[in-house]
Formats: structure tokens, sequence, C-alpha cells
């Protein structure tokens, strides 16, 4: 019964299945046949004898990055930057698309959409170039604090390593808020306006409409996105940081994908390099889990 429902299924929506082969192949090809070599992570790895012909060596590299002079330096900086990103990068979207709800003007509202739209779309080689201008002493940054401040207040940003993080998290928030956004505001738009109607009929003023009408309505999607942030706490954007760092501010910059590239890339330490991305993939992989099943018992929503 069941392989004839599944048959005719197959048969109905053949074309989609066909659709979705590209994608499958290049999940299979790309993300699931390489985790074959992150058991290099448990060897020494060399190319002359392969991954099959190192010697196997357990868990001689994790305990070497754990023992290192390194590893709280880089669990921090990964750690607080991520949960800084959390804290001020996850609500700025979901503000920006209920403000955007409230604004009755069409014409208007398309503007600004497009405008915070814009920065989404720029490189983020020319978005760290911008960066380093801006915060340069003679930058547009320092052209204001010296404005109210006067000139002796002026600084290189980047070069004060308790200014890196601050400058990373805000700068992200403003190149990606507008692009957040979207998928609140295509929840917002699901909303049953008679919702609304009740609401003003019972006296509700804008913000308690957007607090007793607007939020619930869109409380699973913001969970779901909660979900999937809670799974990249401990993932830093390796080009971001890469681009806007320098050795002058290591001890609040460096975090353990820019480690991972130095060991890997530039010291060839192939072994020592894939343990401690492992380590990371395996940290994100708990918080993913775990936040998915306090969000089933709490609110029964979740991904799976």
């Amino acid at each position: 019964m069941t392989r004839s429902i599944i048959q005719k299924d197959f048969k109905r929506n053949r074309y989609i299945y066909l659709m979705a082969l590209p994608v499958l192949a290049y999940y299979l090809l790309f993300h699931y046949q390489p985790m074959y070599g992150a058991i290099i992570a448990f060897k020494d790895f060399t190319p002359a004898k392969g991954i099959l012909g190192s010697p196997w060596v357990g868990l001689k590299h994790f305990h070497t990055f754990f023992t290192g002079p390194y590893a709280f330096r880089l669990i921090r900086n990964t750690f607080l930057i991520s949960f800084y990103e959390l804290i001020f990068g996850f609500p700025a979207p979901l503000l920006l698309a209920i403000l955007l709800n409230e604004v009755l003007a069409t014409r208007y509202k398309r503007v600004i959409q497009t405008l915070s739209y814009l920065p989404h779309f720029i490189s983020l080689v020319v978005i760290c170039a911008l960066i380093k201008n801006f915060t340069a002493s003679t930058g547009l940054v320092n052209d204001i604090i010296a404005f109210f401040f006067g000139e002796k207040a002026r600084s290189t940003l980047l070069q004060d390593p308790s200014n890196f993080r601050t400058v990373y998290v805000v700068s992200g928030i403003w190149q990606g808020v507008g692009w957040g956004s979207i998928i609140y505001l295509a929840a917002i738009s699901k909303i049953d306006q008679q919702l609304y109607e009740a609401a003003i009929i019972d006296g509700a003023g804008r913000f308690a409409r957007m607090v007793h009408v607007t939020l619930p309505g869109i409380l699973p999607t913001i969970i779901i996105m909660l979900i999937l942030r809670m799974g990249s706490l401990m993932s830093v954007g390796f080009e971001k940081v890469f681009l806007l760092y320098n050795t002058g501010i290591y001890e609040t910059a460096d975090v353990i994908s820019t480690y991972v590239y130095r060991r890997g890339i530039i010291d060839t330490d192939w072994s020592f390099s894939a343990a401690v991305g492992l380590f990371n993939s395996i940290v994100n992989f708990i918080l993913v889990v775990t936040a998915n099943f306090i969000s089933r018992k709490v609110s029964e929503t979740s991904l799976w």
C-alpha cells in the first residue's frame, strides 16, 4: 500500500523531483562527500601517504589545541562576536519589518526597502574597504568624532583591539538588516487582516496591534530563524574578519576560522586545522539540536 502511494506521488510530481536532482547532486558532491576527509583530524596526514595511509593518532590534535595558548582566546572571540550579532543583529531585521509594515505611504515604504536592501548586494571586499576608509584617522567616522569632541579624539579605530567587535557587528547589521527583513515581511503579509480590524474595533492603537497581533502572527517564523541562528553561534565568517583584522588586534579579532586558515593553508598543518574545524562544527551541531529541542518543548515550533 505504502509503495503504491510512493509510486503515485513520484509519477504525479516527477518534474518536481527532476528539478530537485541538481540540488541533491550539489549537496552530495560538495557537502556530504567531503565529510570523508574529516578523518584526517584523527591522523597525521601527509599528501604523500594519503588519507588512508597516514598514521592514526586519535585525539592528539584536539589535545594540542585545547592545551595550547590560543584555544581560550579563539573560543572567546568567536563566541563573543557571534553573541553580539545574535543580541543586536537578530532583532534588527524583525524591528525593521514591523516598522515598515506600519508605513502607509507605499512610495515611501518602497524607497526605504530599496535603500535597506542595497548594502546586501555590495561585495564584501568593497564593504571592508569602505569600513577601513571610514574608520581611518582621517575617515568619515573620525571627522564626526572630531567635530563633537575635538581633533585629539581622532584615532584609527581598527588599530584598537577594543573597537573591532563593535565595528564588525555594526557594519554587519547595516549590510544585512534590509535583506533579513524580507522573510519577516513575507510572514506579516500572511496574517489575517480581520485580526487587525478586530483589534481596531476594540480600540487597539498601532503599538498594541504590533504587540498583540503582528508579533504573535509571525512568532513561528521568529523561532525558526532563531534556531538557525543558534546553529551558527560558534561560527564567524572568515572573509570579513580576514579582510578587517591585523596582527595588532589578534587579541579580540582572531577567531576559529581565521586560525584554521593560518594553520591549515599557510602552515600546511592540515590535520591540526581539520581537528579545530571539526570541533567547531560539532559545537554548532549541538547548539542547533539543543535550540530545536527547547523550542519544541516550549512552543511546539521546531525544524523537525
